[in-house]
């Protein structure tokens, strides 16, 4: 298992299904209740400064497409029923293999 290191954060939050009963009531899920996915994927590239003038279309695209990789890895996992902590991991290892982030490849202890 990889050593999940840097500045990455990466969060898988599991939300339960509202219960449809409660004690003997019987409750009907609101519409919001009904549409409301089950978990949530969330993951931050980093504390680095990147200023937007100093950042070309191409470089925002690359970011972009490098974070898309990693929240698709992570929600590709909770969409099959995986664990949250294998979805937090499987979201970290693509950023971690990408040297556009200062973790794994892309560290400053990798830079030599």
């Amino acid at each position: 298992m990889r050593i999940l290191i840097g500045t990455l954060l990466a969060l898988a939050v599991a939300c339960a299904a509202p219960s449809e009963e409660t004690g003997s009531e019987q409750t009907t899920p609101t519409p919001t209740q009904t549409d409301r996915p089950e978990w949530r994927l969330v993951i931050h590239g980093g504390a680095g400064v990147i200023l937007r003038e100093n950042l070309s279309d191409e470089q925002e695209a690359a970011y972009r497409a490098a974070l898309d990789e990693a929240l698709e890895a992570g929600a590709a996992v909770l969409r099959d029923g995986g664990a949250a902590v294998d979805a937090v991991q499987a979201a970290v290892i693509p950023m971690e293999d990408s040297p556009l982030f200062n973790a794994g490849v892309g560290s400053d202890y990798t830079a030599a």
